[in-house]
């Protein structure tokens, strides 16, 4: 018999107007139905029915993990220092990173993923390659200092999560795993209700090489990935790759210095030679763990730094400054080239290929230069794609214009291979009776972040419209009048109670009908059972909150048709 939530005794006040610093729709709408309350800036605080809605998506994550053999363990959110230090992401996480000491002066940390912990755990209680594979899972609160948070639940700095470890003695055996997760994952959002793609996906900190992410298209969603229309390929726009063409056989004239005064910039410089910017080369100077680093780019396209930080990660990134020119007469600010720059790094984009000329700087103030040409009067040290992806841009798979479309980051899987085994010395002893060194897949769901992603793909104009298998109730049971209608309403919760129904159900008294019905509509159950006009007839009206559909019903018919 489930039990039966009263609204007369539930902790639970709803809000007629959106919070002044919401922008979001799943922001407005938690707040407004009394899920969630901010405590400060990115900590939030689950009420009753949030907390119902968060727990039902970790029933259905703990489900789908237990289906496919992972055991579920809980690791502290406390963390020492050192695991983190010898990884190098004590460092390497930067601000983001929450950190405190004891009252003995030891460093510690809030911990934002779990890979170094799980590896030590692993290392202490698997000791022969009979005890593998293993898969290991928690869902817990973990902790990331962000700048701005924001959106409400979607981006704090305290959230739940599902983070899970993969551990085998071979590279077939961590693609098996990945594939169990992957299969898994597809369950998971399945059953939630989401609307996601799967999409190519870069590493970042967490290392490794395989990565892919689940996203939740949302105009809401702080991602932005890329979708061919004509095949199945689909990329968070960081993992967006172009192809190297060489140009072969093209005849350019001599390098014809230019005089450009007053041209710094691609535009003035264009409109100055009456060229299109993509005819031009911009040289962008960025600082790589101190070092300057050129990097080239068609000069219509602008450089994605989230895109240049991944490629060098785990080293720093960020744009010079006035001073980093003082001293470097080879680097002339707004008239930069590649050509004679012997002691910078040059990073371009695959489209600076070898054979295609240019229009840049000439390394003189108020001078640039022509039939510039990559490989004949300049080389290239690294070709990365670190150009900001564009609507129209070629599909790598197809050659198809690719769409952009924004989406929230849901679920994340890599393969990590041994990067953490190799840091903690992570071995089992093989068949062979050699120690065999462990590879390691990671894998997380941002449990209390799906929340928010529900929100923005179900809500409507009315309020949330939770799914089914999420929402915090199956019935909703409204008594729209006065004790002849509580009666009912109670009496028909008691007995869908009695059938296995969840069963939320408005017996307040004072609170008039309309606002019932709104509150009904704001806090989203699947199915609305409204005890008004006709109460004394045993008739009730059945409405789908989804479709809006409506239909009067007696007691009976309707308590069978919502248990069935």
């Amino acid at each position: 018999m489930a039990q039966v939530q009263r609204m007369s005794r539930l902790m639970v006040k709803t809000l007629r107007d959106d919070p002044a610093d919401a922008e979001t729709i799943s922001h407005k709408l938690l707040v407004r139905a009394g899920y969630v309350r901010r405590t400060a800036a990115g900590i939030w605080s689950w009420l009753p029915l949030g907390k119902k809605v968060l727990d039902n998506i970790s029933h259905i994550v703990r489900e789908e993990m237990d289906a496919i053999g992972a055991q579920e363990v809980l690791l502290p959110a406390l963390l020492p220092k050192e695991p983190y230090e010898a990884s190098d992401r004590w460092e390497e996480y930067g601000d983001l990173l929450f950190r405190l000491k004891d009252r003995k002066g030891a460093d510690y940390l809030l911990g934002p993923t779990h890979e170094e912990i799980f590896t030590q755990v692993v290392k202490d209680q698997c000791t022969s390659y009979k005890d593998l594979p293993v898969m290991l899972y928690q869902i817990q609160t973990k902790y990331r200092d962000e700048a701005r948070p924001r959106s409400g639940v979607l981006r704090g700095r305290e959230f739940q999560m599902k983070d899970s470890y993969s551990f085998d003695t071979t590279d077939e055996g961590l693609e098996e795993s990945y594939q169990l997760h992957r299969a898994a994952y597809q369950k998971i959002f399945a059953r939630l209700g989401l609307d996601y793609r799967i999409v190519s996906a870069v590493s970042g900190a967490m290392g490794g090489s395989a990565s892919e992410e689940f996203l939740a298209p949302a105009p809401a969603g702080e991602d932005t990935f890329a979708d061919c229309p004509n095949c199945s390929y689909a990329a968070n726009t960081e993992a967006v790759t172009f192809a190297l063409s060489p140009v072969e056989g093209a005849e350019h004239g001599p390098v014809e210095v230019l005089d450009t005064p007053d041209t710094p910039t691609i535009e003035t410089l264009a409109a100055h030679l009456g060229v299109p910017a993509s005819a031009t080369l911009k040289n962008l100077l960025v600082k790589v763990d101190g070092e300057i680093v050129a990097v080239g780019v068609p000069g219509h396209r602008d450089v994605d730094l989230g895109k240049l930080g991944e490629h060098l990660a785990p080293a720093e990134v960020e744009l010079v400054t006035a001073e980093d020119f003082e001293g470097r007469p080879d680097l002339v600010r707004g008239y930069v080239g590649p050509q004679g720059l012997d002691k910078v790094r040059y990073i371009a984009d695959p489209r600076v290929a070898p054979g295609t000329a240019w229009v840049t700087g000439a390394n003189k103030d108020g001078k640039h230069a022509r039939n510039v040409v990559a490989g004949r009067d300049f080389e290239v040290d690294d070709h990365l794609d670190v150009v900001v992806v564009e609507e129209g841009d070629p599909c790598p798979s197809c050659g198809t214009g690719l769409k952009l479309d924004r989406a929230i980051e849901i679920g994340h899987i890599f393969q990590l291979g041994r990067k953490y085994a190799d840091t903690f010395q992570l071995d089992v002893l093989g068949q062979q009776g050699k120690p065999v060194r462990v590879t390691m897949g990671s894998y997380g769901i941002g449990v209390s972040r799906a929340v928010a992603a529900l929100a923005e793909q179900t809500a409507d104009g009315q309020g949330l419209c939770w799914p089914a298998e999420v929402a915090p109730a199956d019935v909703h049971v409204v008594a729209a009048g006065k004790a002849l209608q509580t009666e009912l309403a109670l009496e028909v919760a008691e007995k869908l109670s009695a059938a296995g129904a969840r069963v939320l159900v408005d017996d307040r008294a004072g609170v008039s009908p309309g606002v019932k019905f709104t509150d009904a509509e704001l806090i989203g159950v699947p199915k609305i059972l409204v005890a008004g006009r006709r109460s004394a007839d045993g008739v009730v009206e059945l409405k789908d909150r989804r479709t809006g559909e409506r239909e009067e019903l007696p007691v009976a018919e309707a308590i069978a048709r919502l248990t069935a």
